[in-house]
């Protein structure tokens, strides 16, 4: 998982509120029980001591958000008065919660984030096509494409001598426009990065468009007949498509992660072996369990590499700060430009304090299990 779009949280000092709320409109009185929930988690900000102007900042952003159809959810982050980062939840978090730290708590956001796969889905016919593609980080783009050739796009049977010359025309069309929907989806999948091309619909349409496709691009594209452009049309198939195509890449990128980590010969593997290379500026991905009871605590000075399990680690840092252990984990690699891979405890069951990280090299003084 890429967490350039946490930095904004890091270019600035805390203390920080986090807020997670069941933003969800499902029921008639949901405007009136989100009021509820807000206010008490209001309250616990305040008994933690955080200051009004922030606390103001978010409740614009709690009431005034853009509400969403069925059940999801809030992740709200700011820091002296001002809401530095806000985000849908696709669900519910697992619980309404409010925190005033140091640092944000953004582990819950990032385990419901879970892996983020950039793709793109045309869904065409012989005259154009629909397309969308998400980047990685949730960012969505459409384009419409009208295919240059208005000639008549069915192959027709007029019979007699000019029969032959009726549907080279209609092919050539049909070419020219598969042309020009693959441009604009080679455009879009360069833009997010994608990692996967849906490419659904008519199925002479799709076969062209696939047939066209850049090299580079031939083996992630994933052909259906799934769906069309036809108003009205059923796409539920085409979406559970997507959702399932979209999953299994993302299954892959966390297998390789754990295949990494599993030729270290067990170097990167705990705790104190991951801060130790965070200082380093060494890890390359982290791993960690998703555990929302984690309350373990870790010492950090102003530098994204300040990181250590005891404050005497930290000699340079006049004033070392204690903090939970998951923020000051994520907050290094998001200074270090590494990603981080979030598992459920049935995923690693083994791995050492839950936490582990396949490095970006390995040298002889490269702590092993539990540290050296």
């Amino acid at each position: 998982m890429q967490l350039s779009f946490l930095r904004p949280l890091y270019q600035r000092p805390g203390p920080w509120c986090s807020v997670y709320l069941d933003a969800s409109l499902d029921t008639e009185d949901a405007h009136a029980a989100l009021d509820l929930r807000w206010r008490g988690l209001q309250r616990q900000l305040a008994e933690q001591g955080a200051d009004e102007p922030t606390m103001a900042a978010i409740d614009r952003v709690v009431r005034g958000h853009d509400p969403m159809p069925g059940d999801y959810g809030l992740a709200v982050f700011g820091a002296h008065g001002q809401v530095v980062l806000s985000e849908y939840l696709s669900a519910p978090p697992r619980r309404d919660l409010a925190a005033y730290a140091p640092l944000p708590h953004v582990m819950p956001l990032l385990a419901q984030r879970g892996e983020q796969v950039a793709w793109v889905r045309v869904l065409a016919d012989r005259t154009g096509a629909d397309a969308m593609s998400v980047s990685a980080g949730g960012v969505p783009r459409r384009a419409h494409v009208v295919g240059r050739e208005s000639y008549q796009l069915r192959r027709v049977q007029p019979g007699g001598w000019s029969q032959s010359r009726y549907q080279r025309a209609a092919m050539e069309a049909w070419h020219h426009n598969a042309g020009d929907v693959t441009a604009a989806t080679v455009e879009l999948a360069e833009r997010v990065g994608a990692e996967v091309v849906v490419v659904a619909g008519d199925v002479r349409a799709t076969g062209m468009i696939a047939a066209q496709m850049p090299d580079r691009w031939q083996d992630l594209v994933v052909r259906t007949d799934a769906g069309s452009r036809a108003g009205g049309a059923d796409q539920t198939l085409l979406d559970d498509l997507t959702v399932q195509t979209i999953a299994e890449v993302a299954d892959q990128r966390v297998n390789a992660a754990l295949d990494r980590f599993g030729t270290q010969e067990d170097v990167g593997a705990g705790l104190d072996a991951v801060v130790a290379a965070l200082q380093r500026n060494q890890v390359d991905t982290m791993l960690i369990v998703d555990d929302p009871s984690a309350d373990g605590q870790l010492w950090i000075g102003p530098a994204a590499t300040d990181i250590a399990t005891e404050p005497d680690q930290l000699a340079a840092v006049a004033e070392p700060e204690r903090v939970r252990a998951d923020a000051a984990l994520v907050r290094a690699l998001v200074g270090t430009d590494a990603e981080l891979t979030v598992l459920g405890a049935d995923e690693a069951p083994d791995l050492v304090d839950g936490v582990g990280a396949v490095l970006r090299y390995v040298d002889p003084v490269t702590p092993g299990r539990g540290g050296a």
